[in-house]
């Protein structure tokens, strides 16, 4: 039963690949990325402002690959449902994902979502960041290819950054053109 519980798992986490970022619908972007591709460079982002902010890397890039494992039973919810919805708990969801898994795997999934809902060590902070950096950039490139309503999501963004490596990377991002990377 344990490896069967695994694999049905690993089967809902492969919906990460084809849910869609629907916030970005009400920009005009007609194929978001989806929240897998959010999750990778968010935690690839967390290890990097971690490495900066003296925290693990390891740790906060963990914490970033689970984030948002949650929308596999509720989607993407754009803060535009916000009002009409009660946000779901993180943690509930993870507890009813994990319910199944072997002890070992539902301890380390259910201790990464709340080290990462608490934001109360360093690695949890840079994660947050990350997150929120991920959007910018995203924000940024869908700028860059003519999709115009992005201010928001940028605004979002910047807004309440924890680390002052993240706050670099933002004032960095924001003045650079996302095909700048090129030859840097």
């Amino acid at each position: 039963m344990t490896s069967e519980a695994l694999a049905s798992f690993g089967y809902e986490l492969g919906l990460l690949k084809r849910i869609r970022r629907s916030g970005w619908w009400h920009a005009g972007v007609r194929d978001p990325e989806s929240v897998g591709e959010h999750s990778l460079r968010a935690a690839q982002l967390a290890a990097l402002i971690a490495a900066e902010e003296g925290a693990s890397p390891e740790r906060a890039a963990f914490l970033a690959l689970w984030h948002d494992t949650q929308e596999t039973r509720t989607g993407d919810l754009p803060l535009t449902a916000v009002e009409y919805l009660r946000k779901p708990e993180p943690r509930e969801i993870t507890a009813d994902q994990t319910a199944a898994l072997p002890p070992r795997s539902r301890a380390l999934v259910r201790e990464a979502v709340d080290e990462y809902e608490s934001r109360a060590s360093a690695e949890s902070l840079c994660a947050k960041d990350a997150d929120k950096l991920e959007m910018l950039l995203q924000a940024l490139e869908y700028r860059d290819v003519g999709v115009r309503p992005v201010d928001e999501w940028i605004a979002s963004a910047t807004k309440g950054l924890k680390t002052e490596t993240a706050r670099k990377i933002a004032e960095a991002a924001l003045t650079l053109s996302p095909l700048s990377w090129r030859g840097r």
